[in-house]
């Protein structure tokens, strides 16, 4: 891959979190060339060791979400140690006093602390409930409704989804309230306290879809539909080979794509005045779905998934084949314009990763590998702070802080 230039080179974030929401932020900010220093317990955060892991134990978690950052490791719990927190999240300069966490309880600190050290502190807290009330991607996701509308329609039982999306979308709009306050500081040399909920951040997806007002109007919740599409057609289809296809017809023209591909444009045409109704809509053709599922179906089973694949790419269809991780892994690494490569990372080994997807110029940012746990400790602790050798091997000693020590010039 190519290397584009880094548009956030010189920021400074000082990250305190843990899992997806809080650290994927990060990471965001780190893959567009910010300096990101993520703090840990010296024995590593409760994510430290998180499945997936590698054969020798080691998390791939934990090294992929925390790409391109540096690590320190500070018992923040202790009064020094929260001292040292203080005095990295508020170093000076334009570039810096930035802080991200999602630490709750005693040992979060408050803004009021960081605006003590400095007039025009960032801090962006990212928590599970407005209250303070814990949550995680899975309840937020429970208590939204999701699963509820998701799983086969004979099927009683919530179903939960595999991806912690909202914690995802919530890293995606911590890095974006960072570049926010960023802007608000230089314009006005003010700084910002931003707290971000997970419960917010999935009340206001499923707001901006329009779920909510559905069901208030409706006086009920979503039925599931199983894999089809909602308010148009798309479903799953297998194929001759025992692979499965997912085809959607969101527009007219891909109605008619997916018709031409198929040979079945007169037989739709026929059905039309049958059922009163016009096909080149997306109501209609939701309404008709199932029948439209049994009309096709045939079609597919007959072929197998490259003549399916070939036959649907020719009339322009919007269609994707289901393959599990491993082929897709695997299809991804041998394809030069994936952002998916195969970095060195320290703990591990080779390991399959991916680059930002941001592209800029149709480039993208070679992925960094994670650091070790605690790896940056001496040096970020020994450049911002201006802490001696001597100062940080008494705190090594304490067990204040932990990892290799600076290698010596």
């Amino acid at each position: 891959m190519s290397t584009p230039d880094t548009p956030l080179a010189g920021l400074r974030i000082v990250e305190c979190a843990t899992f997806v929401a809080g650290p994927s932020g990060g990471m965001a900010l780190a893959q567009l060339g910010a300096e990101v220093v993520r703090v840990d317990l010296p024995q590593g955060g409760g994510d430290h060791q998180r499945w997936p892991v590698a054969p020798n134990g080691t998390s791939l978690y934990w090294h992929n979400l925390n790409k391109g950052k540096r690590s320190v490791t500070i018992d923040y719990r202790t009064p020094q140690g929260r001292e040292l927190l203080v005095a990295l999240a508020t170093a000076p300069g334009p570039n810096a006093g930035i802080y991200l966490d999602n630490v709750a309880g005693r040992s979060g600190l408050r803004y009021e602390e960081l605006a003590a050290r400095r007039p025009d502190p960032i801090h962006v807290h990212v928590q599970g409930h407005p209250s303070g009330k814990p949550a995680v991607d899975y309840t937020v996701n429970a208590e939204v409704g999701v699963p509820d509308m998701t799983g086969p329609r004979d099927h009683s039982a919530p179903v939960n989804h595999v991806l912690p999306a909202w914690d995802f979308l919530t890293g995606m709009t911590a890095a974006t309230g960072v570049l926010a306050a960023l802007h608000r500081r230089a314009s006005t040399g003010e700084g910002s306290a931003i707290s971000l909920a997970l419960s917010d951040v999935a009340l206001a997806s499923v707001g901006n879809l329009g779920w909510l007002a559905e069901a208030r109007l409706a006086g009920e919740g979503r039925a599931r539909l199983g894999n089809h599409t909602f308010g148009s057609f798309g479903v799953d289809f297998p194929t001759a080979d025992g692979r499965r296809v997912m085809v959607l017809a969101l527009t007219p023209g891909q109605w008619n794509a997916l018709c031409t591909a198929t040979g079945t444009t007169e037989v739709f045409a026929a059905l039309e005045p049958v059922f009163d109704a016009d096909l080149s809509t997306e109501s209609d053709r939701y309404r008709l779905r199932d029948t439209i599922e049994a009309i096709l179906r045939p079609w597919f089973e007959r072929r197998n998934l490259t003549e399916v694949g070939e036959r649907l790419d020719q009339a322009r269809v919007l269609w994707g084949p289901y393959r599990d991780t491993h082929e897709a892994a695997t299809r991804a690494l041998a394809d030069p314009s994936s952002i998916v490569t195969e970095i060195d990372q320290p703990g591990i080994g080779p390991m399959a990763t991916s680059a930002g997807p941001l592209r800029w110029s149709g480039d993208t940012q070679a992925p960094v590998p994670a650091p070790l746990l605690g790896a940056d400790t001496d040096a970020v602790l020994s450049r911002d702070l201006g802490l001696s050798p001597a100062e940080l091997g008494k705190m090594h000693d304490a067990g204040l802080v932990s990892g290799p020590p600076a290698p010596q010039h």
